[in-house]
């Protein structure tokens, strides 16, 4: 009862922490630039002429990630039904592998996608 109190105030700080190493070095490699006198370009966000936009590849991967594991829940069924396989391996075992083969699509498409563009 008592663990749900410890449990997300501890959960926010490591958040909080993440944030605050994150910007205080970013912060500190930046002054470095400066005291150095060096050209700080390289931490501006320009575009990128040949990169294909983010939602694309996004969409691209959750749908081929959803696929992945549409086709193993049909395939874990048939092992299950069909071949006897235990319904405790069957499941669990084909989602992971479809889902990591679904994944490995989507990002051999997403470099295909990038070097069309």
């Amino acid at each position: 009862m008592g663990s749900e109190v410890i449990i997300i105030p501890i959960i926010f700080g490591v958040i909080f922490a993440i944030a605050y190493l994150y910007f205080s070095t970013r912060n500190k490699e930046r002054l470095a630039l400066i005291e150095k006198g060096t050209d700080a370009s390289i931490f501006v966000r320009g575009k990128r002429d040949k990169a294909a936009p983010v939602w694309k590849i996004i969409i691209l991967n959750l749908a081929l990630l959803l696929m992945g594991i549409g086709a193993a829940i049909f395939v874990a069924s048939i092992l299950h039904y069909s071949l006897g396989v235990d319904e405790e391996v069957a499941y669990p075992g084909s989602i992971f592998l479809m889902a990591g083969v679904g994944l490995f699509v989507g990002f051999t498409m997403t470099k295909k996608l990038d070097q069309e563009d």
